[in-house]
C-alpha cells in the first residue's frame, strides 16, 4: 500500500492512500495484520483512501478517530473505513489484529455488498463480543489462509467470504449499531436502501454514490447528476426525497459541509482553498454558507476540531 503524500505535506492537502499490491498478488486485495501491512495501517494523521478498510482490533488501546469522531478501542473492535473518508490512529498503544484492504473492483462478483458496507460505514467502529467476535475470527483467519495458499480459484473463495463477514456484520444486534453512532441516517443523511424498497431507493443510492469520492460534491450539481444517472431532474428529486426524506440538493450541501469540515479538521489548507476544493469561488460566500449550515465559522470550527475530536458517543458537529 503507497500514499499519494507523506504526512510532512499534511499543512498544504489531505494525504490519499493507494492500494498498492505487488506482484505476484495482482488482486486488488490485501489481508494481514497491521504489522504485516506496514506502517501506514497505524497512520497517525488524517487521511483517506480510494479502497475499502476493515480492521479488526484484537488487542490494544487508544482512540480510532472516523470523520471527526473519536472511537475508545476496547477490543475486539470491527471498524469500517470507506473510500472518502477521513481517519486515523490517535494515541494507540500495541494495537493489533487484522486489517482488510480492497479496491471497489473487488466486489462485482457481489454488488450488493457495496450497500452494505455503505450501511456498515455509518457504524463505523463496532464493538463485539462473545459469539459475534468468534465467527469474526474464523471468517478473517479463513480469508488469510485463502490468500496465503494462493490457490487456484482464490479470488471466488475470497470474494464469498467477505460477502459473508458484511452480511454477518450487517446482522450484527440493533443495540450494538447504535452504540456506535448517534442516528440512523447515514454521512449524506439517506437511510439503508432497503427501507425504501424499489427504484427510488436503487436510485438514491446511486446518487448518493457520486457524492462519496473526495471533491464530487463541488462538482455535481443536481443537473448534472440527473443527466449522469439518466433521469430527469424531477424524476431524480422525486426518488431522492421517497427513499432518504430530503432532496438532491440538500444531501449536495450536506456533502460539501462534510467534506469541509474534513479539509479544516485535518489539513493546514487556507479557508479559501477548502472554499474551491468543495466548489466555491468566492470564500466569502463560502464562510457564509458554512455558518449558516453549521453554526459556526470555518476559522471557529477548525479551532474547536484541534482542540480534540469529539469523544466517543458524543455527536459530531452539528450539520
Amino acid at each position: 500500500m503507497t500514499a499519494t503524500q507523506n504526512p510532512a505535506q499534511e499543512h498544504r492537502s489531505m494525504p490519499l492512500h493507494r492500494l498498492d499490491v505487488p506482484a505476484p498478488r495482482l488482486l486488488p486485495f490485501a489481508i494481514g495484520t497491521f504489522d504485516t501491512i506496514g506502517p501506514l495501517s497505524r497512520a497517525a494523521y488524517p487521511h483517506r483512501h480510494t479502497f475499502y478498510e476493515i480492521a479488526y482490533v484484537t488487542h490494544g488501546s487508544g482512540h480510532h478517530v472516523i470523520d471527526l469522531r473519536r472511537w475508545t478501542l476496547r477490543p475486539p473492535h470491527l471498524c469500517f473505513i470507506t473510500p472518502g473518508r477521513t481517519h486515523h490512529w490517535q494515541q494507540h498503544e500495541q494495537v493489533h489484529g487484522c486489517v482488510v484492504l480492497f479496491d471497489p473492483s473487488f466486489l462485482l462478483a457481489h454488488p450488493s455488498d457495496r450497500e452494505l458496507l455503505r450501511g456498515l460505514g455509518e457504524h463505523p467502529s463496532l464493538p463485539l463480543t462473545g459469539q459475534a467476535a468468534a465467527r469474526v475470527e474464523d471468517l478473517l483467519g479463513g480469508m488469510r489462509s485463502e490468500y496465503g495458499e494462493g490457490q487456484r480459484g482464490m479470488l471466488t473463495v475470497l470474494q464469498a467470504y467477505l460477502h459473508i463477514l458484511l452480511v454477518h456484520a450487517s446482522r450484527l444486534p440493533a443495540e450494538t449499531r447504535a452504540h456506535s453512532t448517534p442516528s440512523a441516517r447515514g454521512a449524506h443523511g439517506s437511510q439503508d436502501p432497503d427501507a425504501a424498497p424499489g427504484r427510488s431507493a436503487s436510485l438514491a443510492g446511486s446518487f448518493v454514490q457520486l457524492l462519496e469520492p473526495p471533491g464530487a460534491a463541488g462538482t455535481h450539481t443536481v443537473a448534472a447528476c440527473a443527466a449522469e444517472l439518466g433521469v430527469s431532474v424531477g424524476y431524480l428529486t422525486a426518488a431522492v426525497r421517497s427513499a432518504t426524506g430530503r432532496t438532491p440538493g440538500q444531501l449536495i450541501r450536506h456533502a460539501q459541509v462534510l467534506e469541509a469540515k474534513r479539509l479544516l479538521a485535518g489539513t493546514g489548507m487556507t479557508v479559501r482553498r477548502v472554499a474551491h476544493d468543495v466548489g466555491f469561488a468566492d470564500p466569502a460566500y463560502f464562510c457564509r454558507f458554512f455558518r449558516r449550515e453549521t453554526g459556526a465559522s470555518p476559522g471557529q470550527f477548525r479551532r474547536e476540531a484541534h482542540e480534540g475530536p469529539a469523544a466517543a458517543g458524543e455527536p459530531p458537529p452539528r450539520t
